[in-house]
């Protein structure tokens, strides 16, 4: 990984200035996410102040970001097209409910077993997915009332300042750290946008899709008129729609499209636009549960990987355990206030990160300003070019792509490579992070099983007693059980046998009852077995060796496994 992200102390200006960085960072992100679950902006922009300021107070990560994100998103959007934004809200709820579970149960350490070439390709597709998402930027909307990519002078002048925001956000820290490059960034290549709107010819304007420059404001029109063409042509799917009713349709979406603007949030049930709230009964559960366990499971993983990466380039360590109970709380608080829920987002933590932000007041402010930004400075937000954004989000990018691992791969055994290679591709295709790290682990734990499989082999040797010893090494678990079996014979042996594990662990219950089933098989051939060095929870459930198990606590090894603090 690219040296962006040198390890700081925290301090106050960089905590602040970072937070405005972010805040300004997320209000695009929000605005998008909400169009992907199929809800209002202001509902995006909600979730992302509740979200980034709970999780910054309550969460186990300083300076890591939450808030309305992609991956919870697509979940939700199947809930909200079959039973209404209603039912979105009290799966929001039971969502954080199951994830303060997870916090309490103490659940948060086991991310760290995560293997690392999981983390690899975790990390390297989510760049891609990143990279890939900022192309829906260039889009604008055709007369035909679809997005359709950019072309012409808009185009590139649109890469022009792209490029630029780059180079600021590269350059500026060689010259001077007092103030954040992407928020330079971002501030300076508005005020070229502004005045190129400003003075542009009209009839250059008309001809370039209606701004010589695209922003956030208008990325808000073009996608809200584009959603009600869609909606017509959904509503009228035998009938082809005329461009008078196209373009009347546009119009007014446009019309009432007022932009970013909302008062304080207040909880749902007191919104008089949510006149049919579902019934709290057996039913509704039944609908909301297997949505909330999904979204509760995907916001864990992707906040944990979150926070493991943020780690490694902080060089510091956060908690996993309360980072779920910090989830928990958000959603939950997010949900009783009419959001769409969330949880850690990558790209704004680095963005956090990369400008300075190591403290939990970076989040704080990231939330407050994010609001203040809804309630107060929406038209001059509206005014940011969407190019500076995706500057920011280029550079992210590449900070987040894991370039050594391109230099190393052919010192790497190719069943990792196969492992960063699925994970990163599942990443990208499907957009599920949560279930490309499910299934990076399982690959591993499989590819581990295989080594290992064959590596445990015994010293064999007759003690002073005439004893046939049995000085077991390697693993014993379900893969290496067949080994196992085939080491003894038990027809052939002496009366007196010892099978010494001092140099062996018994990983799970297939290794134990491999044990019991070599037991039984010397207790028919009337023979004595002894069992030595074995770890106190294995003696414990060996219950069919009974009293041949030979216990000698002074020279038993003790094993010590992970605890709850790591989480």
């Amino acid at each position: 990984m690219l040296n962006f992200f040198r390890k700081r102390p925290a301090n106050l200006k960089d905590d602040v200035l970072s937070g405005l960085t972010v805040a300004l960072a997320l209000v695009p992100e929000a605005i998008a996410f909400a169009f992907v679950a199929g809800v209002s902006p202001i509902i995006g922009l909600y979730s992302a102040f509740f979200l980034g300021l709970l999780t910054a107070v309550f969460g186990g990560r300083p300076g890591m970001i939450s808030g309305a994100t992609g991956a919870m998103a697509v979940v939700v959007v199947a809930l909200v097209a079959t039973y209404g934004v209603e039912y979105l809200f009290p799966t929001i709820i039971l969502c954080g409910c199951f994830q303060l579970l997870a916090g309490f149960a103490q659940l948060g350490k086991f991310i760290r077993m995560v293997p690392h070439p999981v983390m690899l390709g975790f990390v390297n597709g989510l760049a891609i997915v990143i990279f890939i998402a900022q192309f829906g930027s260039f889009n604008t909307v055709s007369d035909a009332g679809k997005l359709i990519p950019m072309d012409g002078p808009a185009l590139w002048l649109m890469l022009a300042l792209v490029a630029l925001t780059m180079g600021i956000i590269w350059l500026l820290p060689k010259l001077t750290r007092a103030i954040p490059a992407s928020l330079a960034a971002i501030l300076s290549v508005t005020l070229i946008s502004v005045a190129i709107n400003a003075n542009a010819p009209e009839d250059w304007k008309a001809e370039n899709q209606s701004h010589a420059l695209l922003t956030v404001g208008d990325m808000l029109k073009t996608n809200t008129m584009a959603k009600a063409v869609t909606e017509l042509q959904k509503e009228n799917q035998d009938v082809e729609l005329s461009q008078v009713e196209i373009t009347a349709t546009m119009q007014a979406a446009a019309a009432e499209e007022t932009g970013i603007q909302a008062g304080l949030p207040t909880p749902y049930f007191f919104d008089d636009q949510y006149e049919l709230l579902p019934p709290m009964n057996w039913a509704t559960l039944w609908i909301i549960l297997p949505f909330a366990l999904t979204l509760a499971a995907v916001g864990l993983i992707e906040s944990l990987m979150t926070l493991s990466l943020i780690d490694e380039i902080t060089e510091t360590r956060g908690q996993g355990n309360r980072e779920c109970v910090g989830q928990g709380i958000a959603n939950v608080v997010c949900g009783f206030f009419g959001g769409m829920g969330g949880c850690a987002m990558i790209g704004q933590s680095l963005i956090n990160v990369n400008s300075g932000g190591r403290g939990r007041l970076s989040g704080i402010t990231a939330a407050v300003c994010l609001l203040l930004f809804v309630l107060v400075l929406a038209p001059w937000i509206e005014m940011i070019p969407m190019a500076a954004l995706v500057g920011v989000m280029f550079m992210v990018v590449i900070g987040t792509f894991e370039w050594a691992c391109l230099r190393t791969i052919r010192k790497v055994p190719p069943s990792d490579i196969l492992i960063m290679v699925v994970v990163a591709g599942y990443t990208v295709l499907m957009h599920d992070l949560a279930t490309a790290v499910i299934i990076g682990v399982i690959m591993s734990a499989l590819k581990f099983a295989w080594q290992h499989a064959t590596h445990l082999f015994a010293d064999v040797k007759l003690n002073d007693e005439g004893s046939k010893v049995y000085q077991l090494h390697g693993p014993l678990f379900f893969a290496s059980v067949a080994s196992f079996k085939e080491l003894f014979d038990p027809r052939n042996d002496p009366d007196d046998v010892i099978i010494d594990f001092y140099f062996t662990r018994v990983y799970d219950q297939s290794g134990l009852e491999a044990i019991n089933t070599l037991a039984e098989k010397y207790r028919q051939f009337n023979k004595r077995l002894h069992l030595t060095h074995l770890s106190p929870e294995c003696r414990k459930l060996l219950d069919k060796a009974g009293d041949m198990v030979e216990v000698n606590l002074s020279e038993d090894p003790q094993y010590h496994v992970a605890t709850d603090r790591l989480g």
